[in-house]
């Protein structure tokens, strides 16, 4: 790695600004792919990262007809600037909630897995908001969907994360990601042995099924309604442990089947054609009175959302609202 022959000394907005550059340059893994990113041209992005590497007095990327790569010190300043723009971000969150010192409750209601999906990065967001309201008493369970509905209704919970699977005219909704969901059987299950061709809709609609009992989206209604509706499981992991019971067929998400998929223990029932996607939606009450520890978390979530989307090449929760 090369040596400064002198000290960096202070960065100041130019610099940020340039080392926002080269981390989106990098995450797209090139200058052309970057321009979209941008919205700037190749040779301005160009500029931009040789007016950096004469400031920093380093060499951070390789660029030519052999492609792009970062060199080992380019490694060291990316990882690097991740981490300063992350904190000038909780810097100015910090600074923005100093006008006021919570305190109080939230209740916050999780539906299944979503609470330690890392797509909702839910333990990082509690983190953030944490650090802003450390005197806020924290509430955190688990609950069925219609449960959660009720109780954000009633204002007995402050914010619910549910599967979406109606809309009620009472709530607010907003979106985090999107499973996709396949019908799965266990690798014991006599639909497991049959092929592509012999799984006809009439084989698998007569099989028993396990299904979580409750009226839901249409198109979700769609594969269920010419199904032989044995069963009822909510969760998922009960779900899953009538499926590895050999009796039943049903639907799962594909994240979260994904260790028995790999495992053998669970293979996908004609998955061209027997899937559906399913969003996930944080939900809050439509009307409820103004409450700043309910707004800030929301807030703190849709931050760190917004800067994960925007720094990160990483897939990351959209937190949308939707019109219902």
């Amino acid at each position: 790695m090369a040596k400064h022959s002198s000290p960096v000394g202070q960065i100041g907005d130019y610099e940020i600004k340039q080392l926002k550059i080269f981390k989106i340059v990098a995450d797209c893994g090139g200058f052309s792919a970057a321009e979209t990113e941008l919205n700037i041209s190749r040779s301005t992005i160009s500029i931009h990262i040789s007016n950096l590497e004469s400031r920093l007095n380093l060499t951070l990327c390789r660029r030519g007809r052999s492609g792009f790569a970062l060199t080992e010190e380019g490694m060291v300043v990316y990882d690097a600037t991740v981490k300063l723009l992350g904190e000038l971000e909780d810097f100015r969150n910090t600074i923005n909630h100093l006008d006021f010192q919570l305190s109080g409750s939230l209740t916050v209601l999780f539906s299944d897995t979503i609470s330690l999906d890392q797509r909702a990065c839910i333990p990082t967001v509690v983190r953030k908001f944490t650090k802003l309201a450390s005197e806020v008493y924290l509430t955190a369970e688990i609950a069925r969907m219609t449960e959660i509905e009720r109780m954000v209704m009633s204002e007995e919970a402050d914010i619910g994360f549910i599967p979406y699977h109606r809309s009620l005219d009472g709530l607010e909704y907003e979106h985090l990601y999107t499973d996709i969901c396949y019908l799965y059987a266990s690798s014991d299950n006599p639909l497991a042995t049959l092929s592509n061709k012999e799984l006809t809709d009439e084989v698998i609609d007569g099989f028993p099924v396990v299904y979580a009992g409750m009226k839901t989206q249409e198109r979700i209604n769609g594969h269920l309604k010419n199904m032989n509706l044995k069963a009822t499981a909510y969760s998922y992991e009960s779900r899953l442990s009538l499926l590895l019971s050999g009796r039943y067929i049903g639907f799962l998400p594909e994240q979260y089947a994904k260790y028995y998929v790999e495992n053998g223990d669970l293979i996908a029932i004609a998955p061209k054609r027997r899937f559906y996607h399913l969003e996930i939606m944080a939900i809050t009450k439509k009307t409820a009175a103004i409450n700043k520890v309910r707004s800030l978390f929301i807030k703190t979530m849709r931050d760190y959302y917004h800067q994960q989307s925007q720094w990160s090449g990483k897939t990351q929760p959209s937190i949308e609202p939707i019109s219902i």
